[in-house]
């Protein structure tokens, strides 16, 4: 979707939904939040929030923004600006680079965390990637 420059970009709002039932292929960008019910197998990268629903699942090298709540299963790094989330049904394998941590009981984590501010975050991610190639 092509917006007008002018336009201002609410990112509270859920812009882009891959619905349960649907798969995704590629590098996904948005301006505002996304929503993931079904399968998402690509980077995402969102100004917005993130949220993967109970029955999403992603396979990703990294999913990067404000705010991510993992529900689902995400396979891949995590980098929040803000606040990492991980739900009591959420298992996220890959490591996190976050401002903020929360992991509720009955969720599962495996990988390494790092917090801090944003561009610790940001330093933080750039070298997981350097290491992984």
């Amino acid at each position: 979707m092509l917006r007008n420059k002018a336009t201002k970009i609410d990112l509270n709002s859920t812009d882009t939904l891959i619905g349960e039932g649907s798969v995704f292929e590629g590098k996904l960008k948005s301006s505002a939040s996304v929503r993931i019910e079904g399968q998402m197998i690509g980077d995402v990268k969102c100004d917005g929030d993130v949220t993967i629903g109970e029955k999403g699942v992603v396979e990703s090298s990294l999913i990067s923004a404000r705010n991510v709540t993992i529900a689902g299963q995400v396979n891949g790094n995590v980098q929040a600006s803000n606040k990492l989330t991980i739900t009591s049904k959420g298992k996220l394998y890959g490591n996190i680079a976050a401002a903020s941590l929360a992991i509720e009981e009955g969720s599962i984590f495996e990988g390494t965390s790092r917090m801090g501010n944003s561009s610790d975050i940001a330093l933080a991610m750039n070298e997981a990637a350097a290491s992984s190639e």
